[in-house]
């Protein structure tokens, strides 16, 4: 765990409020399936959908990554965020937004959505702001943190888009609802999601899955592609209205990081993390999937479902795949932390690996990887959405329970250890 300086790390309670919360709503997503059935998987206009697909990107994604985010900037990028309150009132306002959103999107409450362009878009315009000065002062890990600062400015973009969508829904803006769409789809997917992803993966990815040190000059030339690709695709999408160009530019980027990881994680050099790499590679491979059927449909291939299908597979299956397995490992890793900080001194604790073993992590990723295939054939066959629904309620039951587990096996090796003092 060289280059982490765990001196720097925040109060665990403030990054496991937001990591804790996305298996929640992956439980939510199911549920919501369950009750709506294939009505929930109806179109990508649908706000049944939105609502869905919200709660995969907001809810599991987004929870996951700024919790991660709250970690890894101090203790990996050496960026310090700023003390207090803070995480613990944005983690409130959003959850409570996203919330509101849906709801919104059930009922069609134009005061609900206001309400929820005020509680989502305000902390994540705030978590973005106090984040990016540190990221932007003076420091090593150039790259890496040039990856996170243009994740953090996507987060931004992707955020106003958001928030100009709801005021579009209520009839207070005039701009043309389907650009705006796929605009804010290709800022938050490609920008923030998968750039985040990559610039976090060039540290952790060697140190977890025992690959090849990512080299920053591939990580650089990388991230010049993926932001030239991006904004040509926003501008084709909005003033063009070229919308097979858009997706097309936006695919390469995630193809070559699909190509680029697939290949580096079959050529690792130990074979170190079995779950979390077989994780990354399903999530990796239906990524890429997702990406080609994008681009099929764009260049005018007929196939079924072509929009449900790519976006199945890219926001249902391949990125919560990828994140799950990293907060398998975050959560292990801050409740090491926080073991070591607390033990008295002389006490041997336990490793990473014995509070959170591979036997539980295989358990997770394998009822995680089955709901995800079962989600991916319900985008075919919208009357397997209710089994799909019930499988990602007992995927992210199941992940929930592991990450409580491992807490709680910190907390009573802990307890063990003062009472024998």
């Amino acid at each position: 765990m060289s280059g982490l300086d765990l001196r720097q790390a925040p109060p665990p309670a403030r990054p496991l409020r937001w990591l804790f919360s996305a298996p929640l709503w992956g439980v939510a997503a199911g549920l919501w399936l369950l009750f709506h059935g294939d009505a929930a998987m109806a179109g990508r206009w649908s706000p049944l959908t939105v609502a869905l697909v919200h709660m995969f990107t907001l809810g599991v994604l987004g929870n996951a990554m700024l919790g991660s985010l709250l970690q890894f900037l101090p203790v990996a990028a050496g960026s310090a965020l700023p003390p207090g309150r803070w995480p613990a009132w944005l983690h409130a306002g959003f959850n409570l937004g996203l919330v509101l959103f849906v709801l919104a999107m059930h009922g069609g409450e134009r005061t609900l959505m206001a309400l929820a362009a005020l509680l989502l878009g305000l902390p994540l315009l705030v978590f973005a702001l106090l984040a990016l000065p540190g990221l932007l002062a003076r420091g090593g890990k150039r790259v890496m943190r040039l990856g996170l600062g243009t994740a953090l400015l996507a987060l931004l973009l992707t955020t106003l888009t958001g928030v100009a969508l709801l005021l579009v829904l209520r009839g207070e803006l005039w701009l043309p609802l389907d650009r705006l769409t796929d605009a804010h789809a290709l800022l938050g997917l490609l920008g923030w999601v998968l750039v985040l992803i990559a610039s976090v993966g060039s540290m952790t990815v060697p140190m977890f899955q025992g690959t090849a040190p990512i080299s920053e000059r591939h990580l650089a030339a990388w991230l010049w592609l993926t932001l030239c690709a991006l904004a040509l695709a926003v501008m084709a999408r909005l003033w063009l209205d070229a919308a097979g160009l858009a997706v097309m530019l936006a695919a390469l980027p995630a193809l070559l990081w699909a190509g680029g990881f697939l290949r580096l994680s079959l050529r690792a050099l130990y074979q170190r993390g079995r779950p979390m790499v077989w994780a990354w590679r399903g999530g990796a491979l239906a990524l890429g999937l997702g990406c080609i059927v994008a681009v099929l449909a764009a260049a005018g291939i007929a196939m079924p479902q072509p929009d449900m299908l790519a976006g199945t597979l890219v926001i249902g299956a391949g990125l919560p795949l990828i994140v799950s397995a990293m907060m398998l490992e975050i959560v292990a890793f801050l409740t090491w932390i926080q073991l070591r900080a607390d033990c008295p001194r002389g006490i041997r604790i336990p490793g990473v690996g014995t509070l959170q073993p591979d036997t539980a992590k295989r358990l997770v990723l394998v009822t995680q990887g089955a709901a995800a295939l079962l989600l991916v054939a319900a985008a075919l066959l919208p009357p397997l959405a209710r089994a799909a629904g019930l499988l990602l309620v007992v995927a992210h039951i199941v992940l929930l329970g592991r990450l409580r587990e491992c807490r709680h096996h910190a907390a009573a090796f802990l307890e063990a250890n003062r009472v024998a003092q």
